[in-house]
């Protein structure tokens, strides 16, 4: 019986670490949310052991040199984070699987990031008066490698904008650090070493960094040092940004706005791949820290839509042009972050235009990973027979053309089903936010 005890015993650790497994997968996808807990996941999730199974033993791809699970970092992502069957925007979710969005039909995952379902979606329409227009799916947004997914690189922009980064070697991890190192500390700074990470510092239920247990930086983002493992001699510059996201991110926005709460260096942290001012005599929106509203905040205080100028600051948000807030207080952030529409208030003269005020960081529904249409049009919105806002499509009876070749359920998830009538007929482009035409 002794004997017996102690085999028992000796076993424990092993059946206890079998059990946790067994009850993760049966949790289903909702617990993949808290996989990387503001740090490395679990090393079995992306790689293989013993290079089995479906995975070919090759030591010239990514498979055999990193024993990944997929043939490439991003393949790997995105068995997690793309599934077959989903009814609409899930979770950690950021692409839809090309058999589930037809021609007609747009993608379902609506982060703020966006879905990289948009880079598949190719769109030809006749412009009256200069024949045929197309928007290629690789204008869509940032063109991830993911061979396992049908994603392939950008076939005409070979390096970032304004940088060296090759888009050939674009990945998830290209952005983001699949190990987690980085780290928010109790005093604020982003560290890659030290104590171990106890949580995400993601969200508005994260907690405040502790001496012994620190948080992980957004989004898993990489910071000063970061390369990816496949791109040597690439090497970032700049920390990840200061932002927080509800817990609740990926959702329809057709009744509440989802508010990211955009703080400080977002634009700093893309200029490790873009140079927002490159200096070469072309010109560029200003961005950053020191692109500050200033008076043109009360022009987006006062905007509520084409022909409507009555807006205050206490409700004049909009998820369709975010700002950053000036601030790197993260209980101020955790405050603002919300999907209730619980807070609304706009930006004041410390308040900043950004690279997300006008993209999606993954892809959209418009070129460029535009959060709304402002390439090639004038106008985002139609009207109805009874004189209502319409969203065009090809659909549609009037102004087909300003859709892009998109149907107007298309059209209506680009903006991620916010109602036509919270515009106007004929409503123009979102740059009138700060910029008023009308």
């Amino acid at each position: 019986m002794k004997i017996a005890r102690k085999t028992i015993a000796g076993l424990l650790p092993a059946l206890s670490l079998c059990l946790a497994v067994a009850v993760r997968l049966a949790a289903g996808p909702d617990v993949a949310l808290a996989f990387h807990n503001g740090g490395t996941g679990d090393c079995g999730d992306c790689h293989t052991t013993h290079r089995a199974g479906a995975i070919a033993e090759n030591a010239a791809t990514a498979q055999g040199v990193y024993m990944l699970k997929g043939s490439d970092a991003s393949s790997t992502c995105l068995n997690c984070h793309q599934a077959a069957g989903l009814a609409g925007p899930t979770g950690q979710y950021v692409s839809t699987p090309e058999s589930e969005m037809p021609a007609g039909v747009p993608p379902k995952q609506m982060t703020p990031g966006g879905d990289f379902g948009w880079l598949k979606k190719n769109y030809t329409w006749k412009a009256p008066g200069s024949g045929m227009r197309a928007s290629p799916g690789y204008m869509h947004g940032h063109s991830i490698v993911a061979v396992d997914y049908g994603y392939s690189a950008d076939p005409v922009i070979t390096r970032a904008p304004g940088g060296a980064y090759p888009a050939s070697a674009l990945s998830c991890t290209s952005c983001h650090d699949p190990h987690g190192t980085y780290r928010r500390i109790i005093n604020g700074a982003i560290a890659s070493s030290g104590a171990k990470i106890c949580n995400s510092g993601s969200y508005d239920t994260s907690p405040d960094p502790t001496a012994d247990c620190p948080v992980g930086v957004y989004r898993l983002l990489g910071g000063i040092g970061y390369q990816p493992a496949s791109l040597n001699g690439y090497s970032f510059t700049a920390d990840p940004p200061a932002a927080v996201a509800p817990s609740v991110y990926n959702r329809s926005e057709e009744t509440t706005e989802t508010r990211v709460a955009y703080g400080s260096g977002m634009s700093e942290w893309c200029e490790n791949c873009h140079s927002i001012n490159p200096g070469n005599g072309r010109h560029s929106h200003p961005a950053g820290s020191p692109a500050k509203l200033g008076t043109l905040a009360k022009y987006y205080n006062m905007y509520v839509k084409s022909g409507d100028v009555t807006g205050t600051s206490a409700s004049s948000y909009s998820s369709l042009v975010p700002f950053e807030e000036g601030t790197s207080d993260y209980r101020t952030l955790r405050s603002h972050a919300k999907n209730d529409d619980s807070y609304l208030r706009g930006p004041d003269a410390n308040s900043n235009v950004m690279c997300l005020t006008c993209h999606r960081a993954h892809a959209s529904g418009w070129d460029f990973g535009l959060r709304f249409n402002t390439y090639d049009q004038d106008f985002i919105t139609t009207e109805a027979q009874t004189g209502a806002p319409l969203w065009p499509g090809t659909d549609t009876t009037r102004n087909a053309q300003w859709s892009m070749g998109r149907t107007s359920e298309e059209t209506r998830r680009a903006y991620y089903n916010i109602p036509a009538r919270r515009l106007s007929p004929y409503q123009r482009t979102l740059c009138n936010k700060c910029h008023i035409r009308d």
